[in-house]
């Protein structure tokens, strides 16, 4: 989900001068785990339960696609064809001619329309309808373009339920919704990635036109392909959230990786609440490998990651942040009401491939930081701590600000935005509040969107834009939360946790802080906030469907 742009490869000299990082810190703490403790107690595999489970529907639809009576005037439709995404279709037709397929899913007011074309020329075609509205008789016009240029085009019914109530129940509240200046284009929507229960997506009315039966704890990512991964439950009725599935629009699943139950926490420290193991973020990386924010099953939490193979599902790397920076971090950290110490609070990874480096956001540090993946040698840390404060050889590494640049604060979500030679620039949510290196001036005055410029070569760090401020304490959030550069240069802000969590507010800002787009929902039940919002295509241009693959 998170906006990528591709860099270019930084001189050989200045990638050899960023890699001289800092050396791992020792520890004689018999509660730092070996690598190969952390892999076993993760316990990762790959399963086929869901996929098995599909199987007599994937056999249904492949008996369609085979079925030359369904034509353009007679398809194949079947709603919620895979049983987890009631808004959505699968409708399948024959054509004498080779042809391109598009669909128009109509709205009920302008710029809500939704369409979509399906990938390649074929006789024979399988189109996934996406944005279907609930309980209601949708429109959808089906255009077939032929080879010749010639186009036929049939508008077919496609009838819904009513939405479920942990998704009925979160109201939704549209302030300001200027389409000409949002960023839409022809099939966005906004994902509404809640900390638990179902996940939808809105329009720009506020309208829901996807959701997940499936229950999601923090983690929707879309992947290259189109697919989401997506971190959820065995059942509805289980406390554990221990199986990340990559699936499509429609509910299919196509890989499912599983986990140990035994290694679990959460943040609350309540027995009662929902747990995982796989807790806040995770990106693919370029082999499609998936690395992952993980507690390891000591006595520490949400401090180490794991990649994780696509191919086999199990841990081939461990990254152990209790390895990499100073030990008293840990060791003086007071542990929470679980018995678990979660010193630094991981909830964000960002991979950069050109030079094969992450950068990484740990709340209860209010600190930010880049690594070599290869090494894991730090290349610089951002913190409230001052300089003189860490062990001295840590001190090249850490960021001097500007006058005027934000301390941050308890903050999430950190992505890379832009770079170049010698600089780099990131985007984060600031929630401003001083957990142990933050501002303690302004903590808890108003949390904001921040834009930084790194200086990679004199180490310095400059605010060069945020959004947030001027909303002051009525937009506070002391926990989640996240900012999203949009591809026309909008920043879409989630303030998920507004009034203590009894709302979220997204808001869609233009490059000068203008709103143009403003949105409240009132949580549906306990914990079920806004962790981040999404503004993404329904589907991909990557994303191809075939019940033959």
């Amino acid at each position: 989900m998170r906006r990528r742009v591709i860099f270019s490869l930084l001189p050989l000299l200045f990638i050899s001068f960023l890699l001289v990082g800092c050396s791992q810190t020792s520890s004689n703490d018999s509660q730092v785990l070996s690598t190969a403790q952390i892999k076993k107690n993760i316990g990762s595999k790959l399963v086929n339960t869901r996929e098995d489970k599909q199987a007599t529907l994937t056999k249904t639809y492949q008996k369609a696609v085979k079925n030359k009576e369904y034509t353009l005037d007679n398809p194949y439709v079947k709603v919620n064809p895979y049983k987890t995404s009631p808004l959505t279709a699968l409708v399948i037709f024959q054509t004498d001619q080779k042809a391109k397929v598009s669909y128009t899913v109509e709205g009920k007011t302008d710029s809500t329309d939704i369409t979509n074309t399906v990938n390649g020329n074929s006789t024979t075609h399988q189109v996934p309808v996406v944005g279907l509205y609930a309980n209601t008789t949708n429109n959808v016009k089906i255009t077939v373009t032929y080879e010749d240029g010639t186009t036929d085009e049939k508008t077919i019914q496609i009838k819904t339920g009513s939405l479920p109530k942990y998704v009925k129940n979160a109201k939704i509240t549209v302030s300001k919704n200027d389409k000409s200046k949002m960023d839409i284009g022809d099939n966005k929507l906004t994902i509404v990635n809640r900390t638990t229960k179902e996940p939808f997506a809105i329009d720009a009315d506020g309208e829901v036109r996807w959701y997940s039966t499936d229950y999601s704890q923090h983690t929707i990512e879309q992947i290259s392909n189109g697919h989401m991964l997506v971190l959820t439950k065995k059942n509805q009725d289980s406390l554990v959230y221990n199986d990340l599935i990559e699936t499509d629009v429609l509910g299919r699943v196509y890989k499912e990786y599983t986990f140990s139950t035994k290694t679990k926490s959460n943040d609350s420290g309540n027995a009662k609440d929902e747990k995982t193991l796989i807790h806040h973020d995770l990106v693919e990386l370029p082999n499609k490998d998936i690395l992952a924010t993980v507690s390891d099953g000591s006595k520490y939490k949400e401090d180490v990651m794991v990649q994780i193979s696509h191919k086999t599902g199990k841990v081939v790397k461990v990254i152990d942040l209790k390895k990499i920076l100073p030990s008293s971090m840990y060791k003086n950290y007071k542990a929470g009401s679980d018995g678990k110490i979660d010193w630094f609070h991981q909830n964000s990874v960002d991979y950069d491939e050109s030079d094969n480096s992450i950068i990484i956001s740990g709340r209860n540090q209010d600190m930010i930081m880049k690594l070599d993946y290869k090494t894991n040698k730090i290349v610089w840390i951002y913190s409230g701590k001052k300089k003189s404060s860490w062990p001295k050889k840590y001190r090249s590494k850490v960021l001097t600000p500007t006058k005027g640049t934000s301390i941050t604060g308890g903050q999430h979500g950190l992505y890379l935005l832009d770079k170049g030679e010698n600089y780099e620039d990131v985007i984060l949510y600031d929630n401003n509040i001083d957990v142990t290196n933050g501002d303690k001036k302004t903590s808890g005055k108003y949390s904001q969107a921040v834009q930084y410029h790194i200086d990679t070569k004199n180490m310095t760090i400059d605010q060069t834009w945020s959004y947030g401020k001027d909303l002051g304490k009525a937009n506070f959030t002391s926990i989640i939360g996240y900012a999203e550069r949009e591809s026309n240069g909008n920043t879409l802000v989630d303030f998920g946790y507004k009034k203590n969590g009894e709302e979220s507010n997204i808001i869609e800002v233009d490059s000068d802080g203008n709103q143009v787009f403003n949105v409240t929902i009132e949580n549906a039940a306990s914990k079920a906030y806004v962790y981040r919002a999404y503004r993404v295509p329904f589907y991909s241009s990557s994303y191809t469907f075939d019940v033959n693959k």
